[in-house]
């Protein structure tokens, strides 16, 4: 491998602007995750005096003290499905990959604080994206679980999707995967299911209920009047329904005892951990990631400034590199483990395509996760690209893109647009992990050239009536740009799922090395899968 010698001026002016625009859009997404913790904060006490540990509080609890936590999706929801203020980010629920009692989980974590940590269909496909991670990777899922349940204003629009997460659930069972609940509060309705397809179930006295119908519901239906306890307490599922696995105390010891039953597990006595291997860090700042992407969108960058700081001792071995400048291919470590990374300095042309498309087939000759970076404006077009059969290379690097078995983790730096977001494992693509860089866009193609489209379109349809309408077309294309501009920013397509969450540039190394773990402990994992799953008799 080769050192890659940086050309980046960290002291021109170029540098500087790009940085100060890129730390305040970082800045933009902290100062949302904080305000919805806040507000969440603010209604703490009410529920403390009841004795109940509010949802972080839980959290800390659960995670081992010091081990990483990875969380995903906060921005889930934001300015979405009704939210007027931010308030409603992260979908009513905390979503991570963390360890508990020494075992990398799937963690989910009720945010009753916020909405009542009522479901919205963001909010339940945030849920759904999580057992498929924790399906992909062999990961324990651990719920702590106090939910209003599904958002009754909106279930009537989504209601015919809501069974996905529950299929999954039982998916995960009969693949092997332990699920642990506590319930921390009331599971009610669809709510009860989801401890109800668990494999394991903790309930805490006098405190967890789980029912089909609450005592207002019974005696409307049946005319039958029973207390919480008598129809859904945790005593009675304990002694009596056998709902119940376990039987708490209080929050805290609930939580102990999923930390047991976790223990219990030893979910890693049959993984052989590889030699650690001795690495050296980038030869460039990390911090230096922030000034990478130019402020203006237009401006080209070197997608290699990105790789020499998160390859170990910035060596990258440029497959190809004479080929085609535009897609760039080619092989590093990051922190002692080998993946292929594929980056763009421009459009995809058709021997970038080809290109791209044979280092995905190497890559699945040698089992190495392959690594995207982001920031093209798609495959390039004209009569030339036509000719040189961009058609057949790019449809031959979308089939190996999708059909390659190897982990594939996406992050998107600058721009992403059309066809281009599919060849890079864009979200349609269903890679492992997809994480995106504030200030980036994810669009079917650019606001302007959108707008200008719309516009050639419509003209074109009003010269055969004999009336062009000058004003018209200015309103068409100027909305056409202001809507598709709205809808192609990075908070947008955050909040809409596009990606498992915003990330700082600088954390970009230190996430990678931690997906990449994930991704090869999941792939030497054997579990003991079955037909139905474990079944609650």
């Amino acid at each position: 491998m080769a050192i890659i010698h940086s050309k980046l001026d960290t002291q021109s002016t170029q540098y500087k602007q790009n940085a100060t625009v890129m730390l305040d859009a970082v800045e933009e997404v902290r100062g949302i995750e904080k305000r919805v913790i806040h507000m969440a904060q603010e209604k703490a006490p009410r529920y403390i005096k009841r004795g109940l540990i509010p949802p972080r509080e839980r959290l800390n609890l659960l995670l081992d003290p010091g081990a990483p936590f990875l969380e995903l999706s906060t921005l889930c929801g934001y300015m979405q499905e009704g939210d007027t203020d931010g308030s409603a980010a992260g979908g009513g629920v905390i979503v991570g990959i963390g360890y508990v009692s020494g075992t990398c989980c799937m963690i989910l974590v009720d945010d009753y604080l916020t909405k009542g940590g009522s479901i919205t269909q963001l909010g339940s496909f945030k849920r759904q994206r999580m057992y498929n991670i924790a399906l992909q990777n062999k990961l324990p899922v651990l719920a702590l679980a106090q939910s209003g349940g599904g958002d009754l204003t909106s279930l009537g629009d989504w209601f015919g999707f809501s069974g996905a997460g529950f299929a999954l659930q039982a998916k995960l069972s009969a693949a092997g995967i332990p699920q642990i609940t506590v319930v921390h509060g009331s599971a009610t309705a669809g709510g009860a299911y989801q401890p109800g397809l668990s494999d394991y179930v903790v309930m805490i006295r006098k405190q967890s209920t789980v029912y089909l119908a609450g005592p207002p519901l019974l005696k409307a239906a049946t005319g039958e009047i029973a207390t919480d306890e008598d129809i859904g307490g945790a005593e009675m599922h304990s002694s009596v329904s056998g709902v119940a696995d376990y039987q708490a105390e209080n929050d805290a010891d609930g939580i102990r005892v999923a930390r047991e039953i976790v223990r219990s597990l030893g979910w890693n006595k049959n993984i052989i951990s590889p030699a650690k291997k001795a690495y050296k860090a980038p030869m460039y700042d990390p911090d230096e990631m922030l000034g990478i992407v130019p402020k203006d969108a237009k401006t080209p960058y070197d997608v290699r400034e990105v790789i020499a700081r998160i390859a170990d001792d910035s060596n990258f071995l440029d497959f190809k590199a004479d080929y085609d400048i535009g897609t760039v291919c080619g092989h590093l470590e990051v922190c002692g483990m080998p993946c292929g990374v594929i980056g763009n300095n421009g459009p995809i042309t058709a021997q970038g395509a080809a290109k791209a498309a044979q280092f995905i087939q190497l890559c699945q000759q040698s089992g190495s996760p392959i690594v995207f970076l982001h920031n093209t404006t798609g495959f390039l077009v004209g009569t030339e690209s036509e000719r040189a059969g961009i058609i057949k290379h790019g449809a031959k690097l979308i089939q190996a893109v999708t059909n390659t078995s190897v982990p594939k983790i996406s992050i998107v730096l600058g721009g992403s647009f059309g066809a281009g977001n599919y060849a890079m494992a864009g979200r349609g693509i269903d890679p492992r992990f997809m994480f995106a860089w504030p200030r980036s866009v994810v669009s079917v193609m650019g606001p302007a050239q959108a707008g200008s489209v719309l516009r050639t379109v419509a003209k074109a349809k009003m010269a055969r009536s004999g009336n062009i309408d000058e004003d018209r077309l200015d309103a068409l294309e100027k909305g056409t740009v202001d809507v598709i501009e709205a809808k192609s920013r990075a908070l947008a397509n955050s909040a809409r799922l596009w990606d498992d969450g915003m990330i700082d540039p600088r954390d970009t190394r230190k996430i990678l090395a931690y997906t990449l773990g994930i991704c090869r402990e999941g792939d030497k994992r054997t579990v003991n899968s079955s037909t139905f799953g474990v079944a609650r008799f």
